[in-house]
């Protein structure tokens, strides 16, 4: 069975078109549970109003996807939390030129 270690690091490989860094370095993901059925995982977007919701969840489903066993699951549910610079890692800071924390 995959752990929230392993969701994690997959989640690292999808993008954020806009801005070309990770879902995990620019904070948006929330909260990661790993069951035997499968992962849920809450996120929040950089804005309410971001029109990639569904291609970001479709890209989060296709990288977890192949950590889960016959008939797992991944939901990823965007939680209405405000998104803020201060969530991302200091490597995406540096990628977008702002000064570690």
């Amino acid at each position: 069975m995959a752990t929230e270690h392993d969701v994690r690091q997959a989640l690292r490989a999808v993008m954020d078109p806009e801005l070309g860094i990770n879902v995990v370095d620019l904070g948006l993901v929330q909260a990661i549970d790993v069951e035997p059925s499968g992962v849920h995982i809450e996120m929040t977007m950089t804005s309410p109003a971001c029109p990639l919701e569904e291609y970001l969840k479709q890209l989060i489903a296709e990288a977890v996807d192949p950590l889960l066993g016959a008939g797992g699951v991944v939901d990823v549910e965007i939680v209405d939390a405000p998104w803020s610079a201060d969530m991302m890692s200091d490597e995406a800071r540096q990628q977008l030129g702002e000064p570690p924390r």
